[in-house]
């Protein structure tokens, strides 16, 4: 999959035994987007055909040119996942909220695959967060000047995906070599096409906004429940961004459990499903928008699970500006950055500061 793109290096493979079919099937789930595998195997003929037409793409290389950070050359690699509040289409009235006719990157997440796609890392950017916006292209050729101080979602909404990607670099001084984005409705549908999504409260959440209203306990939520959940704020903690990121982080793992517990790959119908509905809700930069491409990211990642996976939030601090938003906490921020640049893990003094899940009153805000 990286191999095809002209100025990516050759990534080497990490070979390593599967003790079991249940391990292997987790590990196919890795990073949430464990969805992308099931377009492999058997995917040919009109399956593959259908399935190639699914898939929505943005020229991300094409628009930002050649000023960008350059490619790790060590056989690791960035890929941007954003989540898109657009009230477009299937995804009026879902979840709460409204945007009007624009779109805002409601979720970042950066996620980092080390140089033998054994380990992953997860670095999720608060929405709030205040940044150095670049100057970019919008997808109608217009110019966006550059602003400082704006709302990091606010890259996505005034110049789209490629907009997102050269804000996030400019942030993060990583290369993103991909870049995946999904909608509401396509995050909902996914969640019922692999069965639902579990997960596990000790309080309460009733939140009129979003329109969840789960009980304590242990539940197993539909896709219109499950996007309540990670876009649930003012029912739970302090009502913070950072609480409802911690949620996100919950149902990450909890769909990449799923995904691994179906039995995809002996059931073809429900391969078939997973892999329409999928397809239909994701869009991709060009070099991801194949079956071939995503099922070569599957490969890459097979060998990383829950277990591999350490999922963090940036380090941020309240605006001076703004007591309603938040800028990087440094250094911690930088030392976050600097990790993945080097392909190191992020700082024990950081993972063990994070956030408390505001869903578990008892969590002591250990690493994820």
């Amino acid at each position: 999959m990286l191999d095809d793109m002209t100025d990516e290096p050759h990534p080497k493979r990490a070979h390593r035994k599967v003790r079991s079919r249940r391990a292997k099937l987790l590990r196919a789930g890795a990073l949430a987007l464990a969805g992308l595998v099931v377009l492999g195997g058997g995917a040919a003929g009109y399956a593959y055909w259908k399935l190639n037409g699914n898939i929505k793409s943005v020229d991300i290389d094409a628009q930002l040119g050649t000023n960008r950070p350059v490619a790790p050359n060590d056989g690791s690699f960035n890929l941007l996942v954003l989540g898109s509040d657009s009230r477009s289409g299937a995804n009026a009235g879902l979840a709460g909220g409204n945007t009007g006719d624009t779109a805002r990157s409601d979720t970042a997440m950066v996620v980092h695959v080390n140089q033998n796609h054994t380990l992953g890392t997860v670095v999720s950017i608060p929405r709030d967060t205040l940044v150095a916006r670049p100057a970019c292209t919008a997808p109608n050729g217009s110019t966006v000047p550059a602003m400082a101080g704006a709302m990091y979602n606010s890259a996505f909404e005034v110049g789209g995906a490629a907009c997102a990607v050269k804000t996030t670099e400019q942030l993060t001084g990583l290369r993103m070599n991909h870049f995946v984005e999904i909608d509401f409705a396509g995050f909902a549908s996914f969640v019922n096409a692999i069965g639902g999504a579990t997960v596990t409260t000790s309080v309460n959440i009733h939140d009129k906004d979003s329109g969840l209203d789960l009980k304590a306990g242990t539940t197993k939520l539909n896709g219109d429940q499950a996007l309540a959940f990670v876009r649930t704020r003012h029912g739970v903690g302090d009502g913070s961004d950072l609480g409802r990121i911690e949620l996100q982080k919950q149902m990450v793992k909890s769909l990449m459990k799923q995904v691994g517990s179906i039995g995809l790959f002996t059931d073809p119908g429900k391969l078939w499903s997973v892999g329409d509905t999928l397809t239909k809700s994701i869009t991709t930069d060009s070099a991801l928008a194949s079956v071939s491409a995503l099922t070569g990211l599957g490969e890459e990642l097979k060998g990383i699970g829950t277990d591999q996976l350490t999922m963090v939030t940036l380090p941020v601090t309240t605006a001076p500006s703004d007591p309603n938003r938040v800028v990087e906490k440094l250094p911690e921020a930088n030392q976050v950055w600097s990790a993945l640049r080097a392909d190191q893990p992020v700082p024990q003094a950081i993972t063990s500061a994070q956030p408390v899940n505001p869903a578990d009153p008892a969590a002591t805000g250990a690493p994820s």
